[in-house]
């Protein structure tokens, strides 16, 4: 699977964004090729929209950002701000009970490593850190995305209401010491809060 997420921000009008994402942009994603799901999350703290959205191939991704390009500017003209695009191969996820959904905390780390180690990191992860992630009280979800000829990607876990995200945020401090010393370098966290979307 793979995804893309466009990123907007210094957005003057965030409910305008979230009704032209409905309304607009997911009927047209529905139609595109190899579409296989999208969600839009905001921070109004920030002014700050993203759209993560899934793709059967990536051949099917790049075919839809050329498709939707006029309505990436037309959501732009509605909302304000700029946008960047990023191209990632997603490389697990992990769904909770319930699941993501509208109204779910979402907490998004960017990070960076050598090329030349992502299985390696991701190999780890998998077999350390999510299993601590999912039991932890409130997990809804947990998705790891990666441009392995970067090695620059995103971790975002889904949370039930603010007392789990604090207290993960708090476990995230700790396990980022450990993986530091793998040499992955972290950005900075983002919170946001789930407001529409679907996934196939």
């Amino acid at each position: 699977m793979y995804a893309r997420v466009v990123n907007f921000t210094g957005v003057k009008d965030l409910d305008a964004g979230i009704t032209f994402f409905q309304e607009k942009a997911l009927p047209l994603l529905r139609q595109q090729q190899g579409f296989r799901g999208a969600t839009a999350s905001v921070d109004r703290s920030s002014g700050a929209l993203a759209v993560l959205s899934l793709w059967q191939t990536a051949d099917d991704r790049q075919a839809s950002f050329d498709a939707l390009r006029g309505p990436r500017e037309e959501a732009r003209g509605v909302m304000g701000g700029d946008a960047t695009v990023g191209n990632y191969e997603q490389a697990f996820v992990e769904v909770g009970s319930p699941p993501p959904g509208p109204g779910a905390y979402l907490l998004v780390t960017p990070v960076s490593m050598d090329p030349a180690s992502v299985d390696e990191n991701l190999e780890l992860f998998k077999a350390t850190v999510v299993p601590e992630i999912k039991s932890s009280p409130g997990f809804r979800g947990l998705r790891n995305l990666i441009n392995r000829q970067t090695g620059e990607g995103m971790t975002g876990t889904t949370w039930n209401d603010q007392a789990s995200l604090d207290a993960a945020i708090e476990a995230a401090k700790l396990r980022r010491e450990r993986a530091a010393a793998r040499g992955v370098t972290f950005g900075e966290t983002s919170i946001r809060e789930i407001v529409a979307g679907e996934m196939r």
